[in-house]
């Protein structure tokens, strides 16, 4: 008996250390979950369940972070296996989102009908979350995620990618940035909790045309493996081949200045490429700061290039140490700066943002809204050389991960839906990252795909082109007309402008999924068009569509729109021609080029407008357009814009050293471009801004521009012109245009160039006409 008692007391202490046991590696594996070390929270997890009682509270909750982490450091394969457990052993008490991420996780292991099941489970119990109801309606038909695959190529960039992540290559230059935390940097580089690798940093390939160079040869050298195709012929190979040491000599740091112990990427570059916006955790001047979560953020700085080095970096003024800010993106004329953040008041994770950049100032930022953002998340946009936007999603339906899209953007404004690029671009994996020219007929993008050999990869891809012949005939004779304007035209928007030739065709390439319509004009013929919708075909079979245009002695009128201030074509004007006797009016919106079309269908007086935000208005008459036995010849008329922030420099206004007298020159430049400007925009501001060379002291140098600014306000007030809408400043030698500084001997005419007075509009009427 006493034996027994033995017995029995031991195997009493074995379960109470057992559950103690148990009970610590839970708690480990909680405090690494809740320390954001998703590994080490694994492997304690893990741990804790091969031995744990189902059915048990602490087994949910263990499961439940366990999946949560494996989605952390995007293990798909994992968090389906534990997802699928919680759902079989808890179904009667769960959390609708446990049906979302099981969903999710399903499609980025490419079970698209399984997938399809859960969303609409995750949809019927969360009826306000539109990602339940959008993914089970799409997984019906995949289809459209395909149908311009073979339109693409894609290729695993050799010389890039390394052992470790690579991805979010930028533009620099002729030059690639990315964002690596591959270890070449020298120094011992300190390891992120969250998935155990190395903190990020910048680094660049310096010749983008070297590049593709070098991917030639290794895939020569791998034996054509994957043949430039979207797909690999042997993923085996593949990884082989990236595991090989391959010299990296080519990959250089970026900025030694700029790469810090934490986090830096993605990037972005200002035009001149002399500034630049990136992305850094909360760490600047050698200190790093935490929410009141005890969590690092990320932030955006700027920096500015001085000689070869990157410096004076500035924290951007909309960060926070409670959320984070990242991911920019600069428009093409660099005054919007689109971000992803996720700061309260949004619609999911991340979503994103847009600030005004303008004279170095930020203004608040705005969310893009319900067209772009949605519950899931929103990140990496891209802005293209034509304004418009493309970014990664896992709240827009598609094939698994984050998806690459587009949208058209007009002013900062979403114009049109959003599309899925579909494969190969996209996978069920993340594909993110995306940079490419204005057509999307080449570029880069990163993607966790299976192909190359670590986590994130860089790819290039190019694009064929889906081709449509249209043809334009004289409707009466059946004959080819040459020199006809084909406009495409896309929700109203000009896009590009083709003319025919001998035999009267145009080849165009168009994207699939759009509606389009052309409009075709030639002198002496009725204007017409024809709507198309372009649909899936191979490259193999091209489409051809036929215009007829019948004779007509209708008047064309055309023109450019053009800014003032560098006689540069302006994107997203609204023209509109208009007929002043009943009021009738035609308007479009122009394109890259600035231009646009019409014809005067009825006789009578006619102007044009142009008009675009923070632009004055210009109208201009034509006078009366009308027919003639002979026929009307096509009117041409050109608009400039003047716009808010615009400086002008006055060519003439020179002044005799150490003198600010206006010179009969200066004063003939002043009646002829500055009088007139101001009395047609009677609502126009400006800033009337003189400068002076570097001789003589700085504050001799400031005092004499300041009276040299101050000549030429009198002037204007002398010549009717309220002196409330003007204002003068001196910068003194500040601003020189040439290297005539302090002690550099120059000519005469060097320095000269120097004592010059400019004009900066302040402030315009949205209305302005001239009649």
């Amino acid at each position: 008996m006493e034996k027994y008692n033995i017995v029995l007391l031991v195997l009493f202490c074995l379960i109470t250390q057992q559950i103690v046991a148990q009970s610590g590696r839970l708690k480990l594996a909680n405090r690494n979950f809740e320390n954001m070390s998703y590994i080490e929270a694994i492997r304690n997890y893990e741990d804790f369940l091969r031995t744990a009682k189902k059915g048990m509270p602490e087994t949910k909750e263990a499961l439940t972070k366990l999946g949560y982490s494996y989605r952390k450091v995007q293990d798909s394969r994992n968090a389906e296996r534990i997802y699928a457990e919680i759902i079989e052993n808890f179904s009667k008490d769960l959390e609708s989102e446990i049906y979302l991420y099981y969903a999710q996780a399903l499609a980025n292991n490419g079970k698209y009908k399984e997938s399809q099941k859960m969303y609409s489970r995750y949809g019927q119990e969360q009826t306000t979350d539109m990602r339940g109801r959008k993914f089970t309606v799409a997984y019906m038909d995949n289809s459209r995620f395909y149908q311009d695959s073979s339109l693409y190529k894609v290729d695993y960039l050799y010389a890039l990618n390394s052992r470790q992540s690579d991805f979010s290559p930028m533009y620099y230059k002729n030059s690639l940035v990315f964002v690596s935390s591959r270890e070449e940097g020298g120094a011992i580089k300190r390891v992120f909790m969250q998935n155990q690798t190395p903190f990020l940093d910048l680094f660049m390939f310096p010749d983008t045309a070297e590049l593709r160079k070098d991917n030639v040869m290794a895939m020569k050298q791998t034996g054509g493996i994957g043949g430039g195709s979207s797909t690999f012929s042997s993923s085996e190979k593949i990884e082989a081949v990236a595991a090989e040491e391959k010299p990296l000599s080519k990959i250089e740091q970026f900025s030694k200045t700029l790469n810090t112990k934490y986090h830096e990427g993605p990037v972005t570059f200002f035009k001149d490429y002399k500034k630049m916006v990136f992305t850094r955790n909360n760490y600047n001047k050698g200190r790093s700061r935490t929410g009141s979560d005890g969590v690092n953020k990320l932030k955006l700085y700027m920096a500015y290039e001085n000689g070869r080095s990157w410096g004076n970096v500035k924290e951007l003024p909309f960060n926070s140490d409670d959320y984070s800010c990242g991911h920019p993106a600069l428009s093409p004329d660099n005054t919007k700066l689109y971000f992803v953040s996720d700061m309260p008041g949004g619609f999911g994770g991340t979503d994103i943002y847009v600030v005004e950049y303008r004279n170095d100032q930020w203004s608040s930022p705005v969310n893009l809204g319900r067209e772009i953002n949605t519950e899931g998340n929103e990140m990496f946009p891209f802005m293209d050389d034509n304004g418009n936007m493309y970014f990664s999603s896992d709240g827009h339906e598609g094939l698994g991960g984050l998806d690459v899209f587009y949208v058209e953007m007009r002013e900062g404004i979403p114009m049109s839906d959003v599309q899925n690029l579909g494969t190969p671009i996209n996978s069920e994996k993340d594909d993110f990252g995306f940079i490419t020219d204005a057509n999307r007929s080449s570029g880069y993008f990163s993607s966790n795909r299976k192909r190359g050999f670590g986590d994130d990869n860089i790819y290039s891809f190019r694009r064929g082109c889906r081709q449509l012949n249209l043809l334009v005939y004289d409707a009466d004779t059946k004959q080819p007309l040459e020199n006809v304007d084909v406009r495409l035209l896309k929700n109203g928007v000009n896009k590009e402008l083709f003319v025919t030739a001998s035999d009267g065709k145009v080849s165009i390439c168009l994207e699939t999924g759009s509606d389009f319509e052309f409009k075709a004009l030639k002198e002496g013929y009725e204007a017409n068009g024809i709507s198309y919708g372009t649909f899936a075909t191979s490259l193999k079979n091209k489409t051809s569509i036929t215009i007829y245009l019948q004779k007509s002695k209708a008047p064309i009128v055309k023109g450019t729109i053009v800014a003032e201030v560098n006689q540069q074509p302006i994107q997203g004007a609204v023209v509109t021609l208009q007929n002043e006797k009943d009021g009738s009016a035609q308007q479009v919106v122009t394109g890259a080029d600035g231009k646009y079309e019409f014809q005067a269908k009825k006789e009578g007086e006619y102007s044009v407008s142009a008009s675009k935000d923070r632009y004055a208005v210009n109208t201009e008459n034509l006078g009366k357009i009308k027919q003639t036995k002979k026929g009307s010849k096509t009117v041409e008329q050109d608009l400039g814009l003047v716009g808010q922030g615009d400086i002008f420099r006055l060519d003439n206004i020179y002044y005799d050293y150490g003198q600010f007298f206006i010179r009969p020159d200066a004063a003939k430049e002043l009646e002829t471009k500055l009088v007139p400007l101001l009395k047609k925009y009677s609502d126009m501001r400006i800033e009337v801004r003189s400068h002076t060379d570097s001789r003589s002291t700085d504050a001799f140098n400031t005092k004499l521009s300041e009276n040299r600014a101050r000549a030429v306000v009198d002037y204007l007030v002398a010549r009717g012109v309220d002196i409330s809408r003007i204002e003068a400043k001196g910068y003194g030698e500040s601003e020189l245009l040439n290297n005539c500084n302090d002690g550099v001997a120059c000519t005469e005419a060097q320095h000269q160039a120097n004592r010059r007075t400019e004009f900066k509009i302040l402030a315009i009427s949205a209305v302005s006409m001239n009649k």
